[in-house]
């Protein structure tokens, strides 16, 4: 079985998706940081050396690459849920997503203060800060639900509660 968690930049997938790994005793993968490995360079290099198709033909890779792991908690880039390929395999027997949700402005907060991700990731419209999450957080929102088995808000907790909350809910899911 694998647990993939969906959602977008900040909403925690990289710090829940260790916790939650060290909590099931499981591995954890992180499919941008396999994307980053395969290229050769960070992502938003990536973009602007390569563009964003080229990014998102890697991120199709890494994600079927995931899906023959079990026992695997597997962190996926904000926009792996955009492409009808990824979905299929999200939603292959033997693994169950998890959507981490937030509303604009907490999740631009996060962004901009984290100086690892202005410098890693790229900016992915013309627009500009929270304008830019508002924008692709209503373009994703469908295709997030569609993949998404369980959702958990995180706005209010720290990432080991919201790990525990998945941790439970997983114990108890039906993973047929």
């Amino acid at each position: 079985m694998r647990v993939y968690l969906i959602g977008y930049r900040g909403s925690g997938k990289t710090t829940v998706g260790r916790l939650l790994a060290e909590q099931l005793q499981w591995a954890f993968v992180d499919t941008d940081s396999e994307i980053a490995t395969t290229a050769g360079t960070e992502i938003k290099e990536l973009f602007e050396s390569r563009g964003e198709e080229e990014f998102r033909r890697l991120e199709t890779d890494a994600v079927n690459n995931t899906s023959e792991l079990s026992e695997t908690v597997i962190s996926l880039g904000g926009g792996a849920c955009q492409k009808q390929v990824n979905r299929d395999i999200i939603n292959l027997p033997g693994g169950l997503a998890v959507w981490l949700t937030g509303d604009a402005e907490t999740l631009w907060q996060r962004i901009s203060g984290d100086q690892c991700s202005e410098e890693q990731r790229p900016s992915l419209t013309d627009l500009e800060g929270l304008q830019e999450v508002k924008q692709l957080l209503d373009q994703r929102h469908e295709n997030y639900a569609a993949c998404a088995d369980y959702q958990i808000d995180t706005r209010e907790l720290p990432p080991d509660e919201i790990a525990a909350k998945i941790a439970d809910w997983w114990q108890s899911a039906d993973k047929d």
